[in-house]
């Protein structure tokens, strides 16, 4: 009877007869027992930034701002929430006062966040696609697709709507464009 040293199954086994070699040892990963031979060179796997050629795309980036406007819009609609509800619980008991704000705020950053995240999933979708066909232009792009993401966000509430947004959407784009862009501020 061999005497057992190693925690067995998950930590690995001291069973002499499942001893597997595995060539290149300096290679294994101290972590797992895996060779990273067999993953490097092969496309089914996920890698991470920097661990190979794989470059992630346009719309692939974007979910990082889109998930980020969702939690901007969560935070300011509760903070908005918050302002209301102490505006509208006047005079109830604690109990009713406590519950009556936690719905206000939970409402209200539900609803912002909701929207912010469209707004972001919309622009991003425009943007790529524009880049996609073939426009390199970031800037003209940047205006083209916040300018279509007002328009489309707005455009249920008839020609008022379809105004008011893509002059939102076309004012927000050109202050960004304008902020950001060193062909513009270059010339200063």
């Amino acid at each position: 009877m061999t005497e057992n040293k190693g925690f067995g199954g998950f930590f690995g086994s001291s069973d002499p007869d499942l001893n597997i070699p595995v060539k290149g040892t300096a290679a294994l990963s101290p972590y797992m027992n895996l060779d990273p031979r067999i993953v490097q060179d092969n496309e089914n796997y996920i890698l991470s930034e920097g661990a190979g050629g794989h470059q992630r795309g346009k719309f692939e980036k974007a979910f990082s701002q889109i998930g980020g406007c969702v939690f901007i819009g969560g935070a300011l609609g509760g903070a908005n929430g918050v302002i209301s509800g102490i505006k509208t619980s006047k005079g109830y008991q604690a109990s009713v006062k406590r519950t009556h704000m936690l719905n206000v705020i939970s409402k209200q950053g539900a609803s912002s966040a909701q929207a912010f995240g469209t707004v972001a999933f919309m622009y991003s979708a425009i943007d790529t696609s524009l880049s996609l066909l073939g426009s390199h232009d970031e800037d003209l792009n940047t205006v083209i697709s916040g300018t279509t993401t007002g328009l489309l966000y707005k455009c249920t509430g008839g020609l008022k709507g379809l105004r008011k947004g893509g002059a939102v959407g076309l004012g927000l784009s050109l202050l960004y464009c304008l902020s950001t862009s060193p062909r513009i501020w270059a010339s200063y």
